[in-house]
């Protein structure tokens, strides 16, 4: 039996605790959306990021490009109701992991990528890893103000922090700079308002967001009450069997969760992807 069935049969145990409410000293500023045409727009490099075994339009053939064409199609279907029952939120995604070093941050970016690169979707990549905001690092992305600051400061507009790129339909969303209440603002009605907006803005898009690991910050469990799907990387023969049963029971209210096995093994001894299915009702 696997890790993650072992982790997926046991987990009637007790949860742990969930993070305390959010004190009220913190300010609920309107976040103001405006249309992202204004936004800036930045160049990726794209051949450096295909040297890096990340997706591309170049690379659309490869087997990492085959591997998130199965990894993204049921979240489609959740999120659109295509061929599944459509989930609340379900364009509201979050990547997150049990622990640091798993590989969420790749395969946050593949998986936008891939989607970026269906006919009729467009996706915004935000960068939800307050703590360690890794993102835009890897993309070779240089940007100051994001998601933070545009929670806390009410006169910020949505197109002065998001960055156009030269791939049509992929679009991000910085976390910002450090903030001490990120937690608060992340449970804020500002957050709230804001997600509800961009997710009905555009009936087509996907919100794809980069989490903390969750047993690192109380970050990641208050954006998972937000989300309408969740991927859980798992690093395969590395992550213990109790991060993995730690970390499932602080999403259990998420609708509709998906555990992506990373770094496994097949018999020739290739790299790939496992995938399964991990659902609330």
């Amino acid at each position: 039996m696997s890790i993650i069935e072992k982790a997926a049969g046991k987990l009637n145990q007790q949860p742990p605790m969930r993070p305390a409410p959010p004190p009220d000293s913190i300010p609920e500023a309107p976040v103001q959306v405006q249309p992202e045409t204004d936004a800036p727009r930045h160049e990726l490099n794209l051949s450096r990021l295909k040297s890096q075994n990340f997706i591309t339009p170049e690379a659309e053939h490869s087997n990492m490009a085959e591997e998130f064409r199965m990894i993204k199609r049921p979240l489609l279907d959740h999120a659109f109701g295509q061929n599944s029952a459509r989930v609340r939120n379900g364009n509201l995604i979050m990547v997150t992991s049990s622990l640091p070093g798993e590989g969420k941050t790749f395969s946050t970016i593949n998986l936008a990528m891939s989607i970026a690169m269906e006919m009729g979707r467009t996706v915004l990549l935000v960068d939800a890893d307050a703590p360690n905001p890794n993102l835009l690092k890897k993309l070779g992305v240089s940007y100051d103000k994001g998601l933070l600051d545009l929670l806390e400061d009410g006169d910020l507009k949505l197109s002065d922090v998001i960055i156009r790129t030269n791939i049509e339909n992929l679009s991000i969303l910085p976390a910002g700079r450090h903030n001490r209440h990120a937690t608060e603002l992340l449970a804020s009605d500002a957050m709230s308002a804001l997600l509800d907006d961009m997710a009905q803005r555009y009936p087509d898009r996907i919100i794809l967001f980069d989490s903390p690991p969750l047993l690192v910050t109380s970050e990641a469990s208050v954006l998972a009450s937000h989300m309408g799907q969740i991927v859980m990387v798992v690093e395969a023969e590395k992550t213990p069997q109790p991060a993995v049963k730690q970390a499932l029971a602080l999403i259990e209210d998420c609708e509709l969760t998906w555990v992506l096995l990373n770094k496994t093994r097949n018999l020739a001894g290739v790299g790939y992807y496992g995938y399964g299915y991990y659902g609330h009702s």
